[in-house]
């Protein structure tokens, strides 16, 4: 397998100024089209008065049948407050809109969902629960995007909560399921069990906490948590979902920073900054050790530092280098399995489905040190998803369609 990898660091800012040049000569990367002609008083009539009196009163007396009369059934909203933008912190609402169209055209691309970007100007989480809330009655299901945490938390919580469609917080629960399928074809790889191994998961934030939380769900043995103080503890956690989560990790209440972390761990998942990661550390590592540095654009140590330091698998964020983990893998599919058989929610089982079938895509023959996952763009992984997804909806009993 071939990959195309920059020689230099000045690539990078290519693919920057030339991302800016398509940007304004693409002017959107979404648009609407129409699925209906209305070139004639017939169609025109059908479409709209008179005719489209009769699916309104239907559904005014059965609000369910907005899902069969209208595109209702396949849109989903790709919602943020633009205070946690793919790596670029607390940029506001309007300068997240180019990532939250890239994210519809990938659902578009990949999962034949109708997605349409939502930034809500507020920081407040009331405001922005109330908004979702009343625009729900549009919607498949809803779609959270780069939201900081703790806030993302809580809105995620209530939506769940309050709404009868699924409510998936991607930079959380689809940052997990990729991450964990990439770990599942990993350990094959260095012949090593999930219940067995020690994982450091640096990025005590949204993406973090829910890959501690996932894998835990997955059997883990041990995760040490870690954020920018060190080892995540009960006692140095500052909001409610670092305490709950440092309860239930680090068995052995290791104290210190990310390099006593990593002494003798099999696993390194970054989620967290640049260059926070060092080749000695590495080197502290269990033989056989996985490296998942995800941190975009620049990773936490580079795939060939890790290498050069003893690492047997690496993957980055990077589409550039072998094993990217990519979110792409999850929510396309994702979202398609939930919407065709009408889920009103997407729970743990979908989501480990979802992890599972992504790890299966890659056969035992193809599976090694540099394919640990499918491709982004390989739709048959995609559809594998979705039918996993469908087939947990229908045995955990919220799928409302066969």
């Amino acid at each position: 397998m071939e990959y195309n990898i920059p020689e230099k660091e000045g690539d990078f800012m290519n693919y920057r100024e030339e991302s800016l040049k398509k940007h304004a000569e693409w002017r959107g990367k979404i648009e609407v089209v129409s699925r209906v002609e209305v070139d004639s008083r017939e169609k025109l009539s059908l479409a709209y008065t008179p005719g489209v009196a009769e699916p309104c009163l239907a559904i005014r007396d059965d609000p369910e049948k907005s899902f069969d009369l209208t595109r209702r059934w396949n849109t989903v909203p790709v919602i943020t407050d633009g205070t946690a933008i793919l790596g670029l912190g607390d940029i506001g609402p309007e300068a997240g809109m180019p990532v939250m169209e890239g994210k519809c055209a990938l659902f578009k691309a990949f999962g034949g969902v109708d997605a349409i970007p939502l930034c809500i100007r507020s920081k407040n989480t009331d405001e922005i629960v109330r908004t979702i809330e009343l625009l729900a009655g549009s919607f498949g299901g809803i779609n959270l995007e780069d939201i900081a945490a703790p806030r993302c938390f809580e809105i995620e919580k209530r939506l769940k909560k309050d709404l009868d469609i699924p409510v998936f917080h991607d930079d959380q629960h689809g940052t997990a399921i990729v991450v964990s399928a990439a770990l599942l074809n990993a350990l094959k790889v260095v012949g090593k069990q999930m219940e067995k191994v020690t994982i450091v998961v640096n990025g005590a934030g949204a993406a973090g906490i829910s890959i501690a939380r996932f894998l835990l769900r997955m059997g883990a043995g041990d995760i040490i948590l870690c954020d920018r103080k060190g080892i995540l503890g009960e006692e140095t956690s500052f909001n409610d979902a670092q305490r709950e989560i440092a309860a239930q990790t680090n068995k052995n209440h290791l104290c210190g920073d990310l390099r006593d972390a990593m002494k003798g761990a099999d696993v390194f998942i970054g989620v967290s900054g640049p260059d926070c990661v060092t080749k000695d550390m590495v080197r502290l590592m269990a033989k056989g050790a996985i490296v998942f540095a995800c941190a975009n654009p620049v990773p936490e140590i580079s795939r060939e530092d890790a290498i050069e330091a003893g690492a047997a698998v690496v993957g980055t964020g990077s589409s550039e280098k072998p094993n990217q983990i990519n979110n792409v893998l999850v929510f396309p599919g994702l979202f398609r399995g939930a919407l065709d058989v009408r889920a009103s929610d997407i729970n743990a089982e979908m989501m480990i489905a979802a992890s599972r079938a992504i790890a299966a895509c890659v056969t035992n023959e193809e599976r090694g040190k540099d394919y640990i996952l499918p491709y982004a763009y390989d739709k048959k992984a995609h559809m594998a998803v979705a039918e996993a997804v469908a087939k947990a909806a229908r045995e955990t009993g919220v799928a409302k369609r066969p």
